[in-house]
């Protein structure tokens, strides 16, 4: 389970991948897939789950195959191209996922509350230059000084959330938490991703309009003149239609949307839901001006604030691409739904006038997941790459062993449903079987460590409060020790292993660069990787978007082998 104390919206996390290419992926298919994906010409939307006609929709189908559960909607002048739906959307009942079955949007939800603020600066009833001490008063803490523009932009210094999605919590308690937490930079100096922010967004829609946050978003902000768009995941207004059931990393299901109220952990920054028909549909009318003022509008989709790489955020709460990245502009926004098992993601490209959302329910390929997988193709307009099948059947139980590196640390082959999985024990172990990659580094994986060891020392005031926290549910700290860093949903995480005296507790921590906990999760598994094989003893992770670790793991007599773009590694069987 998340932690049950101080920040637990890991899921959440997601929404910043849109600053490290999910835009860009979901852009991409537009690009090199819609061409060929178009409808006749009836004006109307396309009929039905499953109409995606095109190489697009032959690609989807492939990777629906290989694992994709989950819905597409790409629509293209306000005329839907693509609407499909993959795999199941609740296992128990059969039902299948369709592009108007109901997700919870997760952060996605901060475009929606951006939207809403803008609504309220349209009507002179704010500006984004208001100062939030002056328009809630009950604020008092150090975000007191910063603008309204600030919190749009993560810009206000504040970091982080103001409690576990799955407890309930008051207005009044939101703002106490958010009255607690420390300015990790002067405001408008830097750039942090904030669900706290974004709470207090909602916080702010509340006392200016008159109304609550919920009755404010459903009545104005997801009103379309062809009616309501969406709702509420937990609580009321919810959103209409049939859910599809969200499932973790352990298989088993997320909840339902039935958590008890109020429900202002997620307020804000991730309380939504909707199909990914309606997420397309309200996207292009925020951006072509069917919502707001012409000047909002323009300012929805602009970079406000440069983050570097051809990135910007923006006012209306998404991440601006600038041509230069990818050869043309775009704006993206992404997010999970908390605890829940979703993943989706909404992209907007000006220059076709098209928008694509994906949504997804199942952690093997999520939506960023397979846009990572087709990204060069994507960009270039070269055939949408598809999923490659495993090399077929191998004798497991040879392999089945414990296995142990020179360096000391152990490696516990085992294969439970007969699927082969190798857990690693110690820091090296854990090194050897997730080496960075990608956009990370070793440098980078040694200076995170270095933010939890410190934040887990205490050395700061939201350090102190966690361990606070833990010590409150497992008694007196007495030592902290690292167990590995890996990258999960485009993050880096720190394991480390807690000693409560003689108990101990295994936990991971992602921190952002000011060393704010952006997720976390203890107790928790250790990590592990789950292989098929590719002929002969060699084995790859069984992940069909080649996202993952970049190892191949061999099996010889009485040893195994670690192959990376570093070299090789040996590990001896001791069991």
């Amino acid at each position: 389970m998340r932690l049950p104390h101080v920040m637990t919206n890991a899921r959440h996390r997601l929404a910043d991948a849109v600053r490290y290419g999910l835009a860009v992926l979901v852009a991409g298919t537009l690009a090199a897939g819609v061409s060929a994906c178009t409808a006749d010409d009836d004006p109307g939307p396309a009929p039905g789950p499953g109409s995606c006609p095109g190489p697009l929709g032959a690609a989807l189908e492939a990777w629906g195959r290989a694992g994709f559960s989950g819905a597409v909607a790409v629509s293209t002048a306000g005329r839907f191209d693509c609407l499909a739906g993959y795999g199941s959307a609740n296992d128990t009942t059969g039902a299948r996922n369709t592009a108007d079955t109901v997700y919870s949007i997760g952060s996605v939800t901060k475009m929606f509350t951006a939207a809403s603020i803008l609504k309220l600066a349209d009507e002179r009833k704010l500006s984004l230059d208001d100062r939030i001490g002056t328009l809630v008063p009950a604020v008092t803490g150090p975000v007191s000084g910063a603008t309204v523009r600030h919190l749009l932009l993560h810009t206000s210094g504040i970091g982080g959330s103001v409690g576990p999605d799955d407890r309930p919590l008051s207005r009044d308690e939101a703002i106490a938490a958010i009255n607690k937490l420390a300015l990790a930079f002067a405001p408008g100096t830097d750039d942090a991703y904030s669900n706290a922010g974004y709470t207090l967004l909602a916080i702010v829609v509340e006392a200016v309009s008159g109304q609550s946050y919920r009755d404010y978003t459903v009545s104005t902000t997801l009103a379309l003149p062809g009616g309501r768009v969406g709702g509420f995941w937990d609580g009321l207004p919810a959103a209409a239609g049939p859910r599809a059931l969200g499932y973790l990393d352990d298989g088993k299901p997320g909840p339902t949307g039935e958590r008890p109220g109020p429900h202002w952990a997620v307020d804000g920054n991730g309380s939504l839901a909707m199909t990914p028909r309606e997420v397309a549909t309200w996207t292009r009318a925020l951006i072509t001006g069917g919502l707001l003022s012409p000047e909002s509008t323009r300012s929805v989709a602009a970079g406000a604030y440069d983050v570097g790489e051809g990135r910007s955020h923006t006012v209306g709460g998404m991440v601006a691409f600038d041509a230069a990245v990818y050869g043309k502009p775009f704006v993206g926004i992404a997010g999970g739904g908390g605890d829940v098992g979703h993943n989706v993601a909404a992209v907007w490209i000006p220059g076709r006038d098209q928008v694509v959302v994906v949504a997804s329910n199942r952690p093997l390929l999520t939506a960023e997941k397979l846009l990572s997988a087709t990204i060069s193709a994507l960009v270039t307009g070269a055939a949408l790459p598809t999923p490659s099948a495993p090399a077929g059947n191998a004798d497991l139980g040879r392999a089945v062993g414990t296995y142990r590196l020179d360096s000391g640390g152990t490696l516990q082959v085992s294969a439970p449903d007969n699927r082969l999985t190798v857990t690693p024990g110690g820091v090296d172990a854990v090194g050897a079987l997730f080496p960075p990659g990608r956009r990370f580094s070793v440098d980078g994986f040694r200076a995170h460590e270095g933010r939890v060891q410190a934040l887990l020392a205490g050395q700061s005031k939201e350090g102190r409060e966690e361990r606070a926290a833990l010590e409150r549910q497992y008694g007196k700290i007495s030592d902290v020790s690292l167990a590995g860093t890996v990258v999960a949903d485009s993050e880096m995480r720190t394991y480390v292993t807690v000693a409560f005296g003689a108990r101990t507790v295994l936990g991971w921590y992602a921190l952002n660069d000011h060393g704010n906990i952006e997720a976390a999760e203890l107790p928790t598994t250790p990590p592990a990787l789950v292989l098929v094989p590719v002929g002969g003893d060699r084995y790859r992770p069984d992940d069909p978007t080649g996202t993952g670790p970049d190892v191949t793991i061999g099996f010889g007599t009485d040893q195994l082998s670690i192959t990376t773009p570093a070299g090789q590694l040996i590990a001896r069987r001791t069991g």
